[in-house]
Parts: C-alpha cells; sequence; structure tokens
C-alpha cells in the first residue's frame, strides 16, 4: 500500500504531469463534468411539469438537499475569497459565520413552519396575504435584483479566474466565456429545475469539499506539517485571530460580525427564494429541519476549514515569494506554484462546480419567482400555456445574467468580492427584513400603494447615514448595513400602517 502511496503522489508532483495541465486540459475537465451534470438532469428530469420544476414534487431526501445546500451556500465566493481575505482579515470572518447558527435557528424554527402551513411555492406569497398585492410585488421585485447581482457576483469571480487560467492564452473574449458558462447551465435545468438541482448540487458539493481536502493536504505537506500538527501550526500562526473586542467602531467588532451574521443567514437563507425552494421540496416540515440543522452543523466546520487553508496559503506564498493576494492566492498556487497536478485538477474541478452551483439555483429560483410572483401564471394560465411561459422566462433570465456578468467585468475593482457581496446584500435585502419582521412581530396592517416607497427610500436612507457616520463619527456599519436597512424599513412600514391585522 505504501509503495502504491509513493506511486500515486509522485505522479501528481511529477513535471510531466504538469505540463499537461493546458487549456485543452481544462476544457477537457469542463467537458468531462458537464457531461456528468447532463446524465444527471437526463435521469431526474423525465417529468418537465412545473410542479417539477418548482418544487420537485415535494419528494427530496432531505439529505441530499442539506449536503447540496453547502455547495450552494459556499459557491465560488467561498471557495477563492474566504482563503485570500485571511491575509487582511484574518479569522474575523468566523464571526459572522457563528452569527450564522443563530439566523439558521431562527429558519428552522420560524420561517419553515410558516411557509410549509401556507404550502408555498414562492416564499414572497406570504406577502400578499399579510399585507397586498403592492408589498408581494415589492418583496418579489427586492429579490430579483438581490439574487441577479448575487449570483452574477459569483459567477463572475469564477468566470473570470476560468478566463485567466484558460480562454485568454486561446484568444476567447469575456463575454464569450460567459456566455457559454450559462448555456450549459440552462441546458440541464430548463427542463426540471429544482428536481435536477438538488442532484446536482450534491455532486457539486462533492467535487468543492474534495477540491478542499487536497489543497490542504498538498500545501501542508509541502510546509511540513502532519495532521497531528496543522492546528497547532494555525492556532500560532499570527493570522489566526477570531474574536475582535478591541474597536467598536470597527466593521470587525465581535457584536456587529456576530449580530450581521445572524441576518445575513435570515435573509440570504429563510428569505430567499433561491435557498428555501431547496427547503420546500422536501417531503414533510420535519425533513425540512432537520435538513437545516445537519447544514448548518457541516456548513459551520467547513468555513473554519476554507480559513484555515488561507492560513496555510498565506504563510505558503511568504515561504515562496509569491506576491499574488486575496482572490488571486488560491488560484495562483494551486495552478501555477508547482505544487502537483492533484491540486490543480482537483481545483479546477472544485472551481467549475463553485461556478455551477451558484449558478443553476440561481436561474431556476429567478425563473419561479417571476412566473410565480410578477406574472402570476398559476393564476392566470393552464398547465400547458404555464409550461411555455416558464420556459420563456427561462431563457430570459439567462441572458440577463449573461449581462450582468460582462458589466462586472469593468465595474469591480481589486477588493475581495465577498466583501461587496455582503454590503450589496445589506442594501438588497434589508428592505425583505423589514417587510417580514413587520409581518412576523406586528399586528398591524399598512397603506398597501405606500409599501414600494418605503422599501425603495430605506436603502437610499442607509447609504447616506452610513456614509455620514464613517466622515464624522469614523464609524463602519460593514456588513451592519443590513440591519440598519431593515429597521428603516421596518419604521417605514410603522408610519404607514393602520389598523390591527
Amino acid at each position: 500500500m505504501k509503495f502504491l502511496y509513493l506511486i500515486f503522489v509522485h505522479s501528481f508532483t511529477n513535471p510531466i504531469f504538469l505540463r499537461f495541465m493546458q487549456p485543452t486540459t481544462i476544457l477537457l475537465l469542463i467537458a468531462g463534468y458537464f457531461i456528468t451534470l447532463m446524465l444527471v438532469s437526463y435521469f431526474t428530469g423525465k417529468g418537465g411539469s412545473n410542479e417539477d420544476f418548482f418544487k420537485a414534487s415535494k419528494q427530496s431526501p432531505w439529505y441530499l438537499v442539506a449536503f447540496g445546500m453547502i455547495g450552494a451556500s459556499l459557491s465560488g465566493v467561498t471557495f477563492i475569497s474566504v482563503p485570500g481575505w485571511v491575509e487582511a482579515s484574518q479569522f474575523s470572518y468566523f464571526q459572522v459565520v457563528l452569527g450564522y447558527t443563530v439566523g439558521y435557528a431562527v429558519i428552522s424554527l420560524v420561517l419553515l413552519p410558516l411557509y410549509y402551513r401556507l404550502n408555498l411555492t414562492s416564499i414572497y406569497t406570504y406577502l400578499e396575504g399579510r399585507f397586498g398585492t403592492a408589498s408581494y410585488k415589492t418583496g418579489a421585485s427586492f429579490f430579483l435584483l438581490s439574487r441577479v447581482v448575487g449570483a452574477s457576483f459569483r459567477l463572475y469571480l469564477v468566470a473570470n479566474v476560468l478566463q485567466l487560467l484558460v480562454f485568454d492564452s486561446m484568444g476567447v473574449p469575456f463575454w464569450v466565456t460567459v456566455t457559454i458558462t450559462i448555456l450549459l447551465i440552462w441546458l440541464y435545468t430548463f427542463k426540471s429545475g429544482i428536481k435536477t438541482i438538488v442532484w446536482t448540487d450534491t455532486l457539486q458539493t462533492l467535487f468543492m469539499l474534495t477540491a478542499l481536502g487536497v489543497a490542504i493536504y498538498f500545501v501542508s505537506a509541502d510546509l511540513g506539517l502532519n495532521a497531528g500538527s496543522i492546528f497547532d501550526f494555525i492556532a500560532e500562526s499570527n493570522r489566526s485571530q477570531m474574536f475582535f473586542f478591541d474597536d467598536w467602531k470597527s466593521q470587525d467588532f465581535f457584536f456587529k460580525q456576530f449580530i450581521s451574521g445572524a441576518f445575513i443567514a435570515i435573509v440570504m437563507t429563510g428569505l430567499d427564494q433561491d435557498m428555501m425552494q431547496k427547503n420546500l421540496t422536501c417531503r414533510s416540515l420535519k425533513d425540512a429541519q432537520k435538513n437545516m440543522f445537519w447544514f448548518t452543523l457541516v456548513l459551520t466546520v467547513v468555513n473554519f476549514i476554507f480559513l484555515a487553508l488561507g492560513v496555510l496559503l498565506t504563510v505558503y506564498a511568504q515561504k515562496n515569494g509569491i506576491e499574488a493576494s486575496k482572490d488571486d492566492l488560491f488560484p495562483f498556487i494551486a495552478t501555477k506554484s508547482g505544487l502537483g497536478f492533484g491540486i490543480a485538477i482537483c481545483f479546477i474541478l472544485g472551481l467549475i462546480a463553485a461556478a455551477y452551483s451558484s449558478a443553476d439555483s440561481a436561474l431556476t429560483s429567478l425563473t419561479t419567482s417571476f412566473s410565480i410572483d410578477i406574472l402570476g401564471i398559476e393564476k392566470k394560465y393552464d398547465q400547458a400555456r404555464q409550461v411555455a411561459i416558464r420556459k420563456k422566462i427561462h431563457i430570459a433570465a439567462s441572458v440577463i445574467l449573461v449581462l450582468v456578468i460582462i458589466g462586472f467585468k469593468y465595474l469591480i475593482a481589486d477588493e475581495s468580492v465577498i466583501a461587496k457581496l455582503f454590503v450589496f446584500a445589506g442594501y438588497t435585502y434589508g428592505p425583505l427584513l423589514g417587510l417580514y419582521a413587520f409581518g412576523l412581530f406586528t399586528k398591524w396592517n399598512v397603506k398597501d400603494k405606500w409599501v414600494p416607497l418605503a422599501a425603495i427610500a430605506s436603502p437610499i436612507l442607509g447609504y447616506i447615514i452610513s456614509d455620514l457616520s464613517m466622515q464624522y463619527l469614523n464609524f463602519e456599519f460593514g456588513f451592519f448595513i443590513l440591519i440598519l436597512n431593515g429597521l428603516l424599513t421596518f419604521l417605514g412600514l410603522v408610519a404607514i400602517r393602520t389598523q390591527k391585522h
């Protein structure tokens, strides 16, 4: 066994193998991966009805949903940005992750029982029954904006890395790379949507976690660490500080990060059609709650391991004089540092998995929300007409994602994408947080026609308050901007309240 192990390690670090890590090799990996997803789509998508596309006929095993949600939550942002963030921010992100656990508990105990009791396809239907049509359309519209931008952020990051690794050397423009990527995703989701994604996300999570494990093995081995010494090495590193209590004005202050993490989890999972659509495919509320429990536990551990990888990558870069940093750190070390064919292959597979897992469910949830929330196809048309309209919307959503991602190419600077993503989410998910908090925790009705104005005003006021606090008080809201916008929306709804519900 030891002899075979030595052959395996030597093969994956041999320069002869590294020469094969060329654009053609990566293209073959992408092709093989895509064929695998198409096979999964073929075997899971034989129905093709709207019930399959939107709800997977409520027959998804909870453990598959939980495992697949890990990949969808991580996406390319966690895969690349979190390890690269450690150099500048140490383990401060884990304060946010700890806050996630509180948010996920709220989802499991408060939101999921509500969604299952109302038997919702789109979670924003709740707002119609609670407040009225204008509130319903407002909530759905903020989700559509949030998901288009959020999914585009994630896919932009991955597409940009693939562009640098493969397509630039082949003379393929960035817009072609993005268009082909979205086209491939459309092909394996157009028929059965969420029913297929529950299974493909499981496969993609497996590839991402395998890439994480392989990267830690190769980098730690090069640093002379074994399984028993890695934890001590990370604990002793000056980059592994996890808790920050010193400066309450800083965006890294513990209570800001922890509380923000709880609310980020609530809005970006519990009030997000993309993530909740997977939960609502479980057979029962009990299964959905089991899914959330195990998803929370595993996701917390996996995020910690990604941060640990960040320490190892940073130390490795310093030791070898590598200047790559932030979002470039992991891709450079995995593919160009000479660590071996094994880490390069696994990184590319993990990267491809991140690209597809973040975009396929986004494309499906955008199609679902626009079909049901904006057009109301379930109330207006027969089944055949609903399917025809859904397919057209699916194509339109694909085109929109392509255009937005290409736009990001010219707008994003060098700051880590994960920071931009969460700050933006604070502005777009804040109104959703305020709407649901008002609906769940008060008994007031509102003047429905004024709700869009209150929801639009809160991000504008939030931005002004954040900017002024930074200028005059040197106070950074950071991720806390989500709570500020939610509070402003809540107060706006109080101002337009009417009689008790």
